[in-house]
């Protein structure tokens, strides 16, 4: 990633409840696995009860959630966001879902299955609307 705001990027201290220094909140902090020069928005939550990995150089916009446990359907499951995956502001990702390498969620979407790499997808629930050229 050549974005220069990333060169003196630090992993943020996470204390588990309480809101970064960026104001995004990890429940169950031990499950969070976070890559490196990731970009969390604000009033984003994560609860990694059962895993979530956010791996390197991963955008996640503001007001997003990612879900590893769900208690309206008792769903659970590792939530793995790949290398330079991007996330729309305001979209959800509930349990035991993968967003590929280099994909793109749109914005106020609802992640319910698998998005492969190199792909867009958007909507409520997210699909797959096209492929992304190979750079």
């Amino acid at each position: 990633m050549s974005n220069e705001r990333f060169n003196d990027w630090k992993h943020p201290e996470i204390i588990d409840g309480k809101p970064t220094v960026y104001n995004w909140i990890v429940q169950n902090k031990d499950g969070l696995q976070l890559g490196y020069k990731t970009d969390i928005g604000t009033f984003s939550y994560i609860n990694a009860k059962y895993g979530v990995t956010i791996e390197d150089d991963v955008q996640i916009g503001s007001h997003c959630s990612i879900y590893s446990l769900s208690t309206i359907d008792d769903k659970k499951g590792k939530v793995i966001l790949k290398k330079n995956c991007k996330i729309g502001s305001h979209s959800t990702i509930m349990p035991g879902i993968t967003i590929g390498v280099n994909s793109i969620i749109g914005a106020h979407s609802l992640v319910l299955s698998n998005i492969p790499d190199n792909v867009v997808a958007f909507g409520v629930p997210a699909k797959v609307v096209r492929k992304l050229d190979e750079r």
